[in-house]
C-alpha cells in the first residue's frame, strides 16, 4: 500500500498493492495494522454503499458536526467518479480549499478524508458505485450539507453535462449561511 499526501493536511490518497494473474486480481482495501504502521489510527465503525444509475449524479457536499463528525475512507467499486473533499477546519491554512480526485473501479485508488471536511462526488459513468468506511455513526441531528456550487468554495467539477441532484442537496445552504463549526 502506498499513501500519498495531498496539499491539504490529513487528506490522503491510498493506493493499494494489487495482486493479479490470469484468474483476476486481489487487494486489501483496508488493513488496520497497515494503516497503523503508516501512522493512521482511525477506528471505522460503519460502512456505506452508494449507487448512481446515471452519469451526472452529484451527491454532496455532506458532513456531520461534532461530536458526530466523521472521517471517511472512500473508494469506487464500479464505474468512475470525481470525489471532492472541502477543508472546513477554520484553523487550517487550507480552510475552504478543496481537493478532487478521480476514483474508479480500474485505478482502485481511495481517498482518506479526516474529520472536519465536507464530502461530495459526481458520477462520471453510468452505474457507478461508491463504498466508504466511517469512523462515527450517522446522526440525523448532526447531518449537514453545503451547496455543491457555492461560489465561496468554487469547486470545479469539470463536468458540462446535465446534473442530477437531490432536493436535499439543491436546497442545502451556502457556506455563509451554514452552521459549520470545525475548529
Amino acid at each position: 500500500m502506498t499513501i500519498e499526501n495531498t496539499f491539504i493536511d490529513g487528506l490522503k490518497i491510498i493506493i493499494p498493492e494489487v495482486f493479479g494473474d490470469n484468474r483476476g486480481w486481489f487487494f486489501e482495501s483496508y488493513s488496520e495494522k497497515k494503516f497503523a504502521d503508516k501512522g493512521i489510527h482511525i477506528a471505522f465503525v460503519q460502512d456505506g454503499h452508494s449507487f448512481s444509475a446515471k452519469k451526472g449524479v452529484l451527491k454532496g457536499l455532506h458532513f456531520q458536526l461534532y461530536p458526530m463528525a466523521q472521517a471517511k475512507l472512500v473508494r469506487c467499486t464500479q464505474g468512475r467518479l470525481l470525489d471532492v473533499a472541502v477543508d472546513l477546519r477554520s484553523c487550517s491554512p487550507t480552510y475552504k480549499k478543496w481537493f478532487s480526485i478521480e476514483l474508479s473501479k480500474d485505478n482502485k485508488k481511495q481517498l482518506l478524508i479526516p474529520r472536519g471536511f465536507a464530502h461530495g462526488f459526481l458520477a462520471l459513468a453510468d452505474n457507478t458505485e461508491v463504498q466508504y468506511k466511517l469512523d462515527n455513526l450517522y446522526s440525523k441531528e448532526h447531518d449537514r450539507s453545503i451547496r455543491y456550487d457555492d461560489s465561496e468554495i468554487n469547486i470545479d467539477w469539470g463536468y458540462t453535462g446535465e446534473l442530477t441532484i437531490s432536493d436535499k442537496d439543491m436546497n442545502a445552504p451556502f457556506f455563509a449561511d451554514s452552521d459549520v463549526d470545525f475548529k
